[in-house]
């Protein structure tokens, strides 16, 4: 059982100033208005929303804006999150499965160093572990103002000579907007373990449905002369519904000398999503509403093998590993009005396989330098069929990726770090087998960093980055409109600040600062036109937390900077301030009341913001203008937490 929030010391651990683990006693403590944001505890993350709340959420990231994922690997339990070739948007992550009570902690690591992560892992990769025990039968129930309700039991009793780890939750929000999101779901986990962390085994069943409303982004001009409120929608009809039903298996052997670890899994992934960007821009009697479902199987094999080297004064650890990943696709794109579907644009049967092979060499040569370089070798095949015509078309594409961290030190309780190393991410296949410009199947990524990483202030922990990492193509495969849209080369600089303090057991302090440029490159790039629409520029968080007596409570205060919304900067969108909070009273042993607050100041900004052309029904031709999804407004939850 954890008893202490203090985040764990990475010198020794870490291969980069950019890598770190956080416990389940810290998760615990965090606010999180929705599940994704869970992955705000990774310094310089920012999660978002544009839509209804069962969407996947927004990301953004090192001068990323990773729209529904791409390029951030998330896994959790070893499964992966990312989407290939989906529907709406290539990596899309879908974390509202995730049940934050379960998750025993979250390793994250930024930058492509790591020969293991592999796909959409550039701007980093976030992996949840979910418990196998838990330490007390846990259950909640929530209630907030916006329709906002949460049940969730929670439990592991010993059964079979292990432990028979069980969750269920059902939650409804209908969020602050006029057409309420309506936002229902229900969520289970069922899982069996034996044996222990390192020498054991899990099998576990996961099973997701919801359904919602969905409000998406608005034309600043109709907010501005009143014809809309800010949480007005322009077509009602917009949602959508998810299901996820998932089977996995780890197994674990670790010896002295060696180490092997074997996961498989089999995922069922559903999606029905309506969705209206543009109004009545095409089609002025209809409107613009388009669907996109998105019905697959994804199946996969993981296994590594470590071997330990002892005895010869040099420590050093090889290790092995194979990726198999298999998805079998069924999407389209539909043009729709109030859900009825109206004409087809596409329809698509994709089969998406990929072989992952990497092998790392770890070495301490001394007390002061430490080493790990890896390589990776990766193949992919796209096989898209055409489910009106029944044509058919096929791609490959194979990349090598090598890597390699050191670390020098420590000295006086500081580490150094120099990390380079080389990644991808794929690109959605139909993309891939279009005649005319192809999209690569891979598109590598080139990173370089130094970092330092210090302890030498007593409780304070300290990590500085400096990076640089170039795409060879920011091409990307566009799911609302069924085509692949041309993207140039780019770089992104950056310089990332990561501080926790706990000067008392009972009180943390956390200051995370990121600041990033992104910038188009190469032919083709127009002279103060390379800016790269959406990439945020600065990022901040800072965050107390304070747990002493029968109180406990956290202040988190988030920035998100200002970004270009077209490449020649003349259209921008603000920063944005929100601030969360939490205060939590014991009222007897195992039952604990808490309340939360979500944008305590009531700011009335934008989650995020887009330029582009629509018109509205009153309109009589199309213009361009800002489109923003506004931050929910003020709101309370209050939750009562019983264990035993």
């Amino acid at each position: 059982m954890l008893i202490d929030g203090s985040r764990a010391s990475q010198l020794g651990i870490a291969d980069s100033a950019n890598a770190g683990s956080i416990n389940q006693k810290q998760l615990d403590m965090r606010t999180m208005y929705r599940p994704g944001e869970l992955l705000e505890a990774v310094p310089g993350l920012i999660v978002t929303q544009h839509s209804g709340e069962g969407k996947a959420n927004q990301f953004f990231l090192r001068g990323f804006n990773l729209d529904h994922g791409t390029d951030l690997r998330t896994t959790v339990d070893d499964m992966p999150v990312n989407q290939r070739s989906h529907a709406h948007g290539q990596g899309w992550t879908d974390l509202n499965f995730l049940i934050p009570e379960l998750a025993a902690r979250m390793d994250y690591r930024k930058g492509p160093y790591s020969a293991r992560d592999g796909d959409f892992a550039s701007a980093g990769a976030a992996a949840v572990t979910y418990a196998n025990r838990l330490a007390q039968t846990t259950s909640s129930a929530s209630i907030g103002q916006n329709g906002f309700a949460r049940a969730l039991l929670a439990a592991s009793p010993e059964a079979g000579g292990g432990n028979l780890l069980y969750a269920v939750e059902a939650m409804h929000n209908d969020g602050p907007f006029t057409r309420p999101d309506d936002y229902r779901k229900l969520n289970a986990v069922l899982r069996f373990s034996q044996g222990y962390a390192n020498n054991g085994f899990t099998l576990s069943a996961m099973a997701y449905r919801a359904s919602w409303n969905a409000t998406d982004q608005i034309p600043q001009r109709a907010v501005d002369d009143g014809s809309l409120g800010r949480f007005d929608a322009i077509d009602d009809s917009d949602g959508g519904q998810a299901r996820r039903y998932s089977l996995s298996g780890v197994w674990r052997r670790t010896g002295a000398d060696q180490a092997s670890k074997v996961n498989a899994y089999v995922i069922r992934n559903q999606l029905d999503l309506y969705s209206n960007f543009r109004y009545f821009l095409n089609d002025p009697v209809n409107g613009d509403q388009f669907s996109q479902p998105d019905r697959r199987v994804t199946s996969g094999v993981d296994a590594t093998h470590t071997w330990h080297g002892h005895g010869t004064g040099i420590n050093a650890d090889v290790t092995v590993g194979l990726q198999l990943q298999n998805d079998n696709i069924f999407n389209g794109l539909y043009n729709t009005r109030r859900r009825e579907r109206l004409s087809t644009t596409r329809e698509d049967h994709v089969v998406e396989s990929s072989l992952g092979l990497f092998a790392e060499h770890q070495v301490r040569w001394s007390d002061k330098l430490r080493s790990r370089a890896g390589l990776r070798a990766d193949s992919y095949r796209f096989d898209v069929r055409d489910s009106g015509s029944g044509g058919a078309a096929r791609a490959r594409d194979n990349q090598l990726s090598p890597s390699l961290n050191l670390i020098f030190g420590p000295w006086a309780q500081t580490e150094w770090y120099i990390n380079a190393g080389h990644g991808f991410h794929s690109n959605d296949a139909r993309g891939t087998v279009e005649r005319i410009a192809p999209a690569p199947g891979l598109a590598r990524t080139r990173a370089l960093e130094v970092g330092v990483r210090s302890e030498l202030v007593p409780k304070l922990q300290s990590a500085l980055s400096l990076y640089r990492l170039d795409m060879a193509s920011e091409l990307v495969y566009v799911g609302d409109a069924g085509n692949t849209e041309a993207g140039p080369a780019s770089r992104r600089t950056g310089i990332e600040l990561s501080n926790y303090y706990k000067p008392f057991k009972w009180l943390s302090l956390d200051l995370d600062l990121a600041f990033a440029k992104a910038r188009a490159r190469g032919a083709g790039v127009v002279a103060g036109a390379d800016r790269i629409a959406g990439a945020v520029e600065g990022v901040g968080q800072f965050a107390l937390t304070v747990d002493q007596g029968p109180w406990s409570g956290a202040l988190r205060l988030r920035y998100v900077g200002a970004r270009a919304l077209i490449e020649d900067n003349s259209v921008r969108a603000s920063g944005s301030t929100t601030m969360n909070g939490r205060i939590g009273y014991r009222l007897a042993k195992g039952l604990l009341l808490e309340i939360e607050g979500f944008n305590l100041s009531n700011r009335r900004d934008a989650a995020i913001a887009y330029y582009y052309e629509s018109r509205l029904s009153n309109e009589p031709a199309a213009r361009a203008d800002v489109h923003f999804h506004p931050i929910e407004a003020r709101s309370l939850r209050l939750t009562l937490v019983k264990k035993w």
